[in-house]
């Protein structure tokens, strides 16, 4: 078992033009308005296929996705499934998350687009509120998943907090019955109190806008279960810290916010135990999460970690019409 990132995971196969190698450039530019367009013609067919599911995820959980198989074509059976998790306050029409559904549905794969709870128009599927350390419901979703959709491989790929969740999927798979074949986790959260950090000390851009999305999603979960007592005070507080730690000790279980982010956290052993082929695709400059994190992954031979110079924070556009090398390169991971 290794425990640093050796020198050689370092990947030069990402080369944005000049005026695109900006990592805050990369990151905003990836999720603005102006691209969504562009990602939705380039990902129709796949758009029109969808179709909603509810998932039965255990203890009465319900979460929403979006399937989107190919009519006509090969026995479903013949074909592979991916499923793809956004990050936080992200949903499964996030630009990013149709952009690469989009480039996989385009060559033969059947895709889920999953929504983790209160994201998305899921927020009154389940009274209690998300949180990060909520990985049983995820693990049976993709649980549930399998069972439903006949296929060839089972794939998942995540980004940002997806990544972090497709990263405890991929670990969790084998004991939980997921025939996993393959994991794709892309700028995954890795420690989550440094995160925080950069969040809190960065651009004032990125700690702006989680802020206003999550005080927005929180607002929505008010209208449907306004007897929740917590969510009366969603604009009392002027940090990220601030706020996760109010409801991470009115909300959850946990004692503490130290305690409840050290609970989702993917350094130290906790992908020691991965056998699943996994990999991470992670920029040296996302101004989100620290790539010094890296170094303190366990590194388990099914672990390959790809470090790009440039990207940003799950940006990766490789072009002026904005579109994605880290789309190709999940793609080519998955061999399509």
């Amino acid at each position: 078992m290794r425990n640093c990132l050796p020198p050689d995971n370092l990947s030069n196969d990402f080369h944005p033009p000049f005026l695109l190698r900006n990592r805050h450039t990369q990151s905003i530019l990836n999720s603005i308005k102006l691209r969504r367009p562009f990602v939705a013609q380039r990902s129709k067919g796949m758009l029109a296929a969808a179709s909603p599911h509810i998932l039965d995820c255990g203890d009465g959980v319900r979460l929403l996705g979006y399937y989107s198989g190919h009519s006509g074509g090969p026995d479903p059976g013949e074909q592979d499934l991916c499923i793809l998790i956004h990050g936080w306050e992200g949903s499964v029409d996030s630009s990013y998350i149709v952009s690469a559904a989009g480039f996989l549905w385009n060559r033969g794969m059947n895709i889920f687009r999953l929504n983790l709870r209160d994201h998305g128009a899921s927020h009154h599927l389940n009274e209690e509120l998300f949180q990060s350390c909520r990985i049983k419901e995820v693990v049976n979703a993709v649980h549930r998943i399998q069972t439903l959709f006949s296929h060839r491989r089972l794939l998942l790929a995540g980004f940002s907090l997806g990544g972090n969740f497709a990263l405890r999927v991929a670990v969790r798979a084998p004991e939980a019955g997921i025939h996993l074949d393959q994991a794709v986790a892309v700028c995954p959260v890795l420690y989550p109190p440094g995160t925080l950090i950069a969040m809190e000390t960065g651009l004032p851009i990125y700690h702006q806008y989680f802020m206003r999305k999550w005080r927005r999603s929180l607002a929505i979960k008010r209208r449907y279960f306004p007897h929740i007592p917590a969510l009366r005070h969603i604009g009392e507080f002027k940090t990220i810290g601030q706020m996760t730690d109010y409801f991470v000790r009115h909300c959850t279980e946990y004692p503490d916010m130290q305690t409840y982010l050290h609970g989702y956290a993917i350094t130290g052993n906790r992908l020691s135990t991965l056998t699943v082929p996994t990999t991470i695709i992670a920029s040296m400059d996302d101004p989100v999460i620290p790539a010094s994190d890296l170094a303190h992954l366990a590194r388990p031979e099914s672990l390959r970690i790809e470090a790009t110079k440039y990207g940003g924070h799950c940006g990766y556009l490789q072009d002026y019409r904005l579109t994605s090398w880290v789309d190709q390169r999940i793609s080519g991971l998955f061999q399509l």
